[in-house]
Parts: C-alpha cells; sequence; structure tokens
C-alpha cells in the first residue's frame, strides 16, 4: 500500500524550501517538530520569527527589481498593519527591517507610544492611522502628532473627521484620504462602509483642506478587502483608484503618494500558486499608463501587508487522540483543541491552512475528517483547499505514539480573533504559545510567550 509520503510527494511538488521530512517526521522551516511536542506537548502553538523578515525583504526585492524593469519613477514603502498581529515579538521583528506602521484602533497608539520608549520607533516613522475614528482614536492621533511624530498621517475617513484635526492639532499636519472602493460583485451590499465617495473627494479637498495652512493632502489610499489577486475586479478598481489620483494631482500638488491598501495572499497550500514578481510588474505598468495618458507624476507608493508579513510565521500543533467510525465511510479523528477557539477563520470564513501530518509519514493513509473538542456540530475541518479532502496515517492499536497533525501559515489574525488568554467556547484553553528564532550561527532558540491557559485564569474572568 502507498505511505502517506507518497501521497504527498506525488500530488505535490515535494519537498519544498519551507517543508522537508526527516526519519517520517515534518519538518518546518527544518525544525524538528517532534522535539518540539516532546518538551511542550500539544496543543501548542508556534511563532517563527526569521519568516517574518524573510517575507518583508521578498517584498523589498520585487517592488526594486520591478521599479527598475519598468524605470518607474515613485519610490516604495514597506507598511505593516499591526491589526493582523499585535504581539511585541511580531512588532520588533518587522521593525528590524526597516518599515513603517498602518493603525485602526486607539490603542494602536499605546503601543507605538511603548516601542518609542524603548527606542524601537522614532518620532521620523510613518504612522498611517487608517479606519473609522471614535472620539478617543481621534485624540491619541492628535497627541501623537503634537508630541512631534512628524509622520502621523490621519486617514480621512468621513468627511467631518477633518474638524477635530482643525480644532486640535497644533502642528501641520500631512493628510491622507480613502476613497470608498466598490466590492465584489458577489458581495452583499455595492460600495464599502469605509472611506470618502469617490464623487466627493475632489470637494472635500477644496472646501475643507486646500486653504487650511495646517493641511496638506499628500496620500490617496483605497483597500479592496480580497488582497491584491490576478482578477479582472482588482485591475478595474486599481484603474478607478489611479484615475482619481490623477484628477486629484491636477488640483492637488501636495498630492504625492498612493496607497494601495489589501496586501498579498500568503500561501494556503503546499503547492505555489501565486507569481508575485509578475503582479509587482503589473501594478507598477497600470500606474504607469494612467499616469501617462493624464499627464501627471508618477506616485510614491505604500502597501500595507498585514497577514503577508506574519502569516507564514505561524504554526500550530494538535494530538490525534482517538478515532471514531460514525457510520459506514465518516471516519472522524478528534483532536486535542478546537478549531472554532483555535483557528476561528476555519470555521467563520471556511478558511484553508497548509495541513500535514508531524509523523506517521510511512504508514498508510486513510480519507478522515478532523473534529474538535468543543459540543459545536461547526468545530471541524474536513477539506483542503487543494483535493476538498483530508487525509492523515492510519492509526494502529500497535502504535507507540500518537499521532500529531500540524496547521501552518496560520500567524496571522487567529489568535486576535479567538480573543487571545479569555474565555473560549466550551472552555477550551487557549494552547502553550512557543517563540522559535535562531541564533547568528543558525542554533533554533525556543521560548515560552505563554503557558497552556489554567482553570484558574478563566475562573477570574468569569468572577468565580
Amino acid at each position: 500500500m502507498d505511505t502517506y509520503h507518497d501521497l504527498i510527494s506525488q500530488t505535490f511538488d515535494f519537498p519544498t524550501a519551507d517543508f522537508t521530512v526527516q526519519n517520517h517526521e515534518l519538518r518546518f522551516h527544518d525544525i524538528d517538530l517532534m522535539g518540539l511536542v516532546a518538551k511542550y506537548g500539544t496543543p501548542l502553538r508556534l511563532t517563527y520569527l526569521p519568516k517574518i523578515s524573510s517575507q518583508i525583504q521578498r517584498a523589498k526585492h520585487w517592488f526594486a527589481e520591478a521599479i527598475q524593469q519598468t524605470n518607474y519613477q515613485g519610490s516604495y514603502t514597506y507598511a505593516y498593519c499591526t491589526k493582523s498581529s499585535h504581539f511585541r515579538f511580531v512588532l520588533e521583528e518587522a521593525l528590524k527591517n526597516d518599515i513603517h506602521l498602518e493603525t485602526s484602533s486607539w490603542f494602536d497608539i499605546s503601543i507605538i507610544r511603548n516601542l518609542h520608549a524603548q527606542g524601537k520607533v522614532d518620532k521620523q516613522k510613518h504612522i498611517i492611522c487608517n479606519g473609522f475614528k471614535p472620539e478617543a482614536y481621534k485624540q491619541e492621533i492628535a497627541d501623537l502628532i503634537n508630541d512631534g511624530f512628524v509622520n502621523c498621517m490621519p486617514i480621512i475617513d468621513a468627511p467631518n473627521e477633518i474638524d477635530y484635526y482643525h480644532d486640535h492639532v497644533r502642528e501641520k499636519v500631512n493628510l491622507g484620504m480613502r476613497l470608498a472602493s466598490d466590492e465584489e460583485p458577489r458581495f452583499q451590499f455595492y460600495t464599502s462602509r469605509l472611506g470618502i465617495r469617490y464623487a466627493d473627494a475632489i470637494p472635500l479637498y477644496e472646501k475643507r483642506i486646500k486653504e487650511d495652512p495646517r493641511f496638506e493632502l499628500t496620500m490617496l489610499h483605497y483597500f479592496i478587502n480580497t488582497g491584491i489577486k490576478d482578477t479582472s475586479y482588482y485591475w478595474s478598481e486599481l484603474s478607478r483608484f489611479v484615475h482619481k489620483y490623477c484628477e486629484l494631482r491636477k488640483v492637488c500638488p501636495t498630492l504625492t503618494t498612493i496607497d494601495i491598501g489589501g496586501g498579498f495572499p500568503i500561501q494556503t497550500s503546499i503547492q505555489p500558486e501565486y507569481d508575485y514578481p509578475y503582479m509587482v510588474t503589473e501594478i507598477l505598468r497600470t500606474i504607469q499608463r494612467i499616469c501617462a495618458e493624464e499627464g501627471v507624476p508618477e506616485p510614491d507608493i505604500f502597501t500595507e501587508f498585514g497577514i503577508f508579513t506574519v502569516g507564514e510565521s505561524g504554526a500550530i500543533i494538535y494530538s490525534i487522540l482517538d478515532e471514531k467510525l460514525q457510520n459506514d465511510k465518516e471516519l472522524w479523528y478528534m483532536i486535542d483543541g478546537s478549531f472554532i477557539t483555535n483557528l476561528p477563520d476555519t470555521w467563520a470564513l471556511n478558511q484553508r491552512f497548509i495541513m500535514l501530518a508531524v509523523n506517521g509519514w510511512e504508514k498508510g493513509y486513510k480519507r478522515l475528517q478532523l473534529g474538535g473538542l468543543t459540543c459545536d456540530s461547526q468545530d471541524y475541518y474536513n477539506a483542503e483547499k487543494h483535493i476538498y479532502q483530508v487525509f492523515l496515517p492510519e492509526r494502529k492499536p500497535t502504535d507507540t505514539q500518537p499521532l500529531y497533525v500540524g496547521f501552518f501559515h496560520t500567524g496571522a489574525y487567529q489568535e486576535s480573533l479567538s480573543g487571545y488568554g479569555g474565555i473560549k467556547h466550551c472552555l477550551i484553553p487557549a494552547p502553550q504559545h512557543v517563540i522559535l528564532d535562531r541564533a547568528p550561527d543558525g542554533t533554533l532558540i525556543d521560548t515560552v510567550f505563554a503557558p497552556q491557559q489554567e482553570a484558574a485564569s478563566m475562573m477570574r474572568i468569569l468572577g468565580y
């Protein structure tokens, strides 16, 4: 009978740069996963810091090459949107790569002030303040600008937002303006709730910004919820946005920068499916072509990459506790965790992650469903992105160790959406979280960031 290793090797171009097998055990970035399981147990959440830096450097390289290839006249700046993962270890790793930051909440400003106090963020850093802004958020932005963060830029999301900065900011302010993009045709509504209507952009500039000596409009921003994808929808929205930039640039000479929000996707299959260099080059060519037609300078470009920055650094490993055959053909492997609480996007968005057995690669395999520990019927995982089925090594009564399964590229949003350290569905505890880094000589350094959640912490939150 074919082995699980045979199945993966025949289905994909395997091994890859990130995934290899040694002694019938999976290695992720050449990390001995079974060694970590033996040391820390499961469920186990992992963050591999070097992947964050390598992702940033990859994107910078693609843009540098494309700028040279197309002779693009603007510059490129990489920003990390903190909402993808607010953890200190993520921010500190990302900031090693000369990047800038995008915020979406007033609590983000507290993070920036903390990093500034540690000397990790200086007052020259670009802070792009996005999102609809309650009073507390606007106040934090104004205070940051008044305290000398000269490149803190509020992105105007609603026309009356300008009033607050006029009344409370003492220094000159560079403003951005977000345009409300149209959603995908299959979306439940037509236009994004966020941003200024296209028709209102120029009137807003001329009536509220142009004549105010403390304001300069320097950035036009848009965001595509689906991210940067090679679809007619994406190219249509990008072209529409660049045409509006050109129209506004003709009446606003200080407008020199665009922010093409909506980031690169991450790899959700072992098989690479996305041509990043091609997309970067085509984005630059599209902007170039429209600017040439309109007779305006090519803008500097900012991107806000969140999922792309941190997503591929994360993984979570489960033990298979038992198997259950529920009818003639539905075999379940039960994990020692929960998809709803640990990987909520699998439940809320039907998100697929890379799923591979950690051990047992020399065994035969079975088609099955994976079931979580909660009492909810939706706590399952039964389809991979590429084959709409789940296969894992078979379990036998004579096995001397449990079977382990890993979910990879889970580093964005999952902790915050599941409520890190809070109350989980059915009171399933948050797994132990281990941070992985490399010493200068390549030695792996593993550090416990948070132990597995205990009953006592939940009892305190619940008021017992």
